[in-house]
């Protein structure tokens, strides 16, 4: 049985993933620093602090991580605002049947809270959600469960009763901690053994998403 279906956001519900690393290359090519698409891949669905770490894992302590950040953030919000940032394909078409057939909506995303609401109001999806969690919301980050855990609480049900759909490695063992089904939609991150082990199915699009729920609410 299933009564509540989580998203995470970048590579899920927006094709977001492809744009940040871009941009994180502008800023490297900008200031001659090498390697960034390997380290954003490291980043994947981690939040703000655990992101910050890993790129000064990489570079070194006297990284000026926060003024690099600070113009990709600029760069990023100049392609993306005012509903320019798109949507992966499907997107509509699940939040559409989850609210016909009355199962919960949840979103658990390591992007701080204010970057999430805007982007969802301007992409026009923000009614869809039951409850919205974010990276600056708990302690710990993904692959740790916590936001997982305080999605299905703000949802009211219980994690073995929830599907999380999820891109990155990090997304998919969170929710696997959590006590969820999880299931992975792949976006930049091929699948591992890891993640086959893991995911209750890896999916190659939304739609088939929304035909295995389909499946799984009428059964």
């Amino acid at each position: 049985m299933i009564k509540a279906v989580v998203f995470d956001m970048d590579g899920v519900i927006f094709d977001s993933e492809t744009l940040v690393i871009k941009t994180w290359e502008m800023v490297a090519e900008k200031y001659g620093f090498s390697n960034v698409e390997k380290v954003c891949r490291k980043c994947l669905g981690t939040n703000a602090e655990a992101t910050r770490k890993i790129f000064l894992d990489f570079y070194g302590e006297d990284f000026p991580y926060d003024k690099y950040k600070k113009e990709m953030s600029s760069l990023f919000h100049q392609y993306a605002a005012g509903g320019k940032l798109p949507k992966k394909t499907g997107v509509t078409e699940i939040l559409e049947y989850l609210k016909e057939n009355n199962i919960k909506t949840g979103l658990a995303t390591s992007t701080r809270k204010d970057v999430v609401l805007k982007e969802l109001d301007e992409g026009g999806i923000l009614p869809f959600f039951d409850a919205v969690v974010c990276g600056d919301m708990v302690n710990r980050s993904k692959p740790e469960p916590d936001i997982y855990l305080e999605a299905c609480r703000q949802l009211q049900t219980d994690p073995s009763l929830c599907c999380a759909v999820e891109d990155s490695y990090n997304g998919i063992r969170a929710a696997s901690r959590a006590g969820m089904r999880a299931i992975m939609v792949p976006d930049i991150a091929e699948p591992t053994e890891e993640m086959k082990e893991l995911a209750e199915c890896i999916l190659p699009s939304l739609l088939e998403v929304k035909k295995y729920l389909e499946e799984k609410i009428r059964g």
